[in-house]
C-alpha cells in the first residue's frame, strides 16, 4: 500500500489554519501536518513531505526584527524545500516569502485590499477570477524568473517560480476563520470601511463557491508542480 503523501503546513498565529485549501488537499489524499513558525518554535524540516504550504501572517517579510527573530529561519525552510524538490504553495505572507526568497521585493502597498475582490488572469493561465478574499497591506514586485498568472489593479495576485506557486489572496478563508481573525484585526477592516457583521455574512454566503474555487486552485497547483494524478 502506498504511503499517504504529507503536507507540511506553516502557520504563524493560533487562529490560522489551512481551511478550504486544506480540505481540498485532504480530499485528494494528502495528510496535513500543521506546525507553528514563530520566534519561540523550532525550525521544522521539509524532509519526507510532498508539499510545503505556507499560510499568512500579520508580520511583514521586510521587517528586520521579524527576519532576525524567525523569518530568516523560514526562508531556510523554503531553501530546504528547493534542495529536496518539494514544491511550495504560499498564501499571502507565504507568497511574499516566495517572492523575496527568489530575488523579488515586497513593499507597503499604497492601496491595501480587504474583502472580496475579482482578479484578472494573465496570458494563457486559467486562474479562476473569483471573487477571492483579500486581507493584505503589502505587495510583491516579482523577480525576473517569476511568471505572472493573475493580478488586480493593486497587486500581483498569482505567480509561479519554478514548481512553486504564490497567491496574494486567502483561498483558505471561511466565515468561521474570518471571525477568529477579526478578534484582533477588526479595527483594520473598519478603518477600510467595512461593517464587520456584513463582511462575515458576505463571507458565509461565499463559502460554497469559495470551496469550489479552492479545490480548483489546489488542482491547478498540483498539475503545475507535477503531482496531479489523472
Amino acid at each position: 500500500m502506498a504511503e499517504t503523501p504529507r503536507i507540511l503546513v506553516l502557520r504563524h498565529h493560533e487562529e490560522d489554519h489551512p481551511g478550504l485549501i486544506g480540505d481540498a488537499f485532504v480530499e485528494r489524499g494528502y495528510q496535513l501536518e500543521i506546525v507553528m513558525m514563530n520566534e519561540s518554535t523550532p525550525t521544522p524540516s521539509v524532509e519526507g513531505y510532498a508539499v510545503l504550504l505556507i499560510l499568512g501572517s500579520s508580520s511583514a517579510v521586510y521587517d528586520h526584527e521579524v527576519q532576525k527573530s524567525w523569518f530568516g529561519r523560514e526562508l531556510g525552510v523554503i531553501a530546504q524545500a528547493g534542495e529536496l524538490g518539494v514544491p511550495v504553495l504560499g498564501i499571502c505572507f507565504g507568497a511574499q516569502a516566495l517572492c523575496l526568497f527568489h530575488g523579488g521585493s515586497v513593499s507597503r502597498s499604497p492601496q491595501p485590499e480587504i474583502g472580496w475582490y475579482r482578479i484578472q488572469a494573465q496570458g494563457a493561465h486559467v486562474v479562476d477570477e473569483g471573487p477571492w478574499f483579500e486581507f493584505h497591506f503589502d505587495r510583491c514586485t516579482l523577480p525576473p524568473e517569476a511568471e505572472l498568472w493573475a493580478s488586480s489593479p493593486r497587486a500581483v495576485q498569482v505567480f509561479s517560480v519554478g514548481r512553486n506557486l504564490g497567491v496574494q489572496f486567502h483561498p483558505e478563508i471561511d466565515d468561521l476563520q474570518l471571525r477568529d481573525w477579526l478578534e484582533s484585526a477588526a479595527a483594520s477592516a473598519r478603518d477600510f470601511g467595512h461593517d464587520i457583521d456584513e463582511l462575515v455574512a458576505e463571507t458565509r454566503r461565499e463559502v460554497p463557491a469559495a470551496r469550489r474555487r479552492a479545490a480548483a486552485l489546489v488542482e491547478l497547483f498540483l498539475r503545475h508542480c507535477g503531482l496531479a494524478v489523472d
